[in-house]
């Protein structure tokens, strides 16, 4: 096993420990391990983006990391100081203050690499939108390691829902991985296109998310807007709450682009308790695979699709869901879903219970409940059309 890969494998494994429901207590860890790939390795290598091989470190930029000093200069300055070839920003162990009104401007070919206890706090401010990291139309660019700290207990103002963590937008083969995002004003991350002095929208395009958790922020754990290209693996998504959607995914074009998001991957995650929906995939959005992710004690749905057109629900367990596990809404067109798991669902309605009641495969939407019928875990509009629903299993 390579170093790299155990540190990765270890990150995510006590992180998901942290975020294990008290009802399923120790038997229901190695279920939900085993559905990010905690238990034996994790399913995605993230690629390498492209840069030189130069390294700085902020330190010697003038950065502190005591947690009271401002160190968005001295960041900024050691990024800077990278040759035009790009290179490694290092960050070692520390408490560092970020003022996020400023943010920390990520350029092209370079890799911001943290040490595992290097945590990157939101200086408080009252801004709508702010940001601790930020990647505007760059190429080729790595975020790894430690944390990212926001600023919702310490914000000073109270409107606004943009307050992210990471914030990428009209980039393009963009990692971020191995990092732990909490308690951001608005999302966790951010994904989406960089609007033009014309009035056009730059996209982004290939970007990757790979063993990061993003938890307790308020708005949601991460945002995918006017995107192409976006692969989600091995991630935990959860404890959304604070202003809507509230969700753990929302795949979502900005209201006034009317540019498409597509070809979105999100495989092998834990999406709990947020305290909206688990995945909302809404409008404009082509050509989602939803696979292999357990989905559960959400606040919405589990996954919920409005007026999206062409995707893929396979292999997912759909637990304990407010409202029903899978939803079908408005014009949604061309989806299948197919081995999925559901339990308990529309907990709204029949209340959570931890029986393991037996598994019953079914084929197609059926009315009633379980063993008859489907409906507290899959449903769709009468205007969604050419939804497949293959067979999956279902309990009660």
């Amino acid at each position: 096993m390579a170093p790299a890969t155990a540190e990765r494998r270890e990150f995510l494994r006590k992180s998901l420990l942290l975020s294990i429901p008290p009802v399923l207590g120790f038997a229901g860890i190695g279920k939900v391990m085993a559905a990010t790939g905690a238990t034996t390795a994790l399913t995605y290598t993230p690629p390498k983006r492209a840069r030189g091989t130069a390294s700085v470190n902020v330190r010697n930029y003038g950065a502190r990391g005591n947690g009271s000093y401002d160190d968005t200069t001295a960041f900024q300055k050691a990024i800077n100081a990278l040759p035009s070839t790009g290179g490694t920003v290092v960050v070692p162990a520390g408490k560092y203050v970020i003022d996020p009104t400023r943010n920390v401007r990520l350029r092209s070919k370079m890799h911001l690499k943290l040490d595992p206890a290097a945590e990157l706090w939101a200086k408080s401010n009252s801004a709508e939108r702010a940001y601790v990291l930020m990647a505007m139309q760059v190429s080729d660019v790595e975020i790894s390691g430690g944390k990212i700290r926001g600023d919702r207990y310490r914000h000073l103002g109270t409107k606004g829902e943009w307050g992210h963590g990471i914030m990428i937008r009209g980039s393009n083969r963009v990692t971020v991985r191995d990092i732990y995002i909490a308690d951001s004003w608005g999302d966790g991350i951010s994904i989406g296109g960089a609007a033009q002095a014309s009035g056009s929208v730059v996209p982004c395009n290939d970007v990757v998310i790979s063993n990061v958790v993003c938890t307790n922020n308020r708005r949601q754990g991460l945002t995918i807007g006017c995107s192409r290209n976006v692969k989600v693996y091995d991630s935990e998504f959860s404890n959304s709450n604070g202003i809507a959607p509230q969700c753990g995914i929302d795949i979502e074009p900005d209201v006034n682009d009317s540019r498409t998001t597509d070809t979105v991957h999100i495989q092998n995650c834990l999406i709990r308790k947020n305290k909206g929906n688990g995945i909302l995939v809404y409008k404009r959005v082509t050509g989602v695979t939803i696979k292999n992710n357990t989905v559960e004690y959400n606040g919405g749905y589990g996954i919920l699709t409005v007026g999206a057109n062409g995707g893929y629900v396979a292999l997912n367990r759909l637990y304990r869901n407010y409202l029903c596990g899978l939803m079908f809404s408005s014009t949604s067109n061309n989806y299948q879903a197919s081995s999925n798991v559901f339990r308990n669902n529309y907990t709204k309605i029949f209340g959570t219970h931890t029986t393991n009641y037996a598994l019953i495969s079914m084929t197609g939407i059926k009315p009633g409940v379980t063993p008859k019928g489907n409906d507290p875990h899959v449903q769709k509009s009468s205007t969604a059309t050419n939804i497949r629903v293959t067979t999956n299993q279902y309990a009660k």
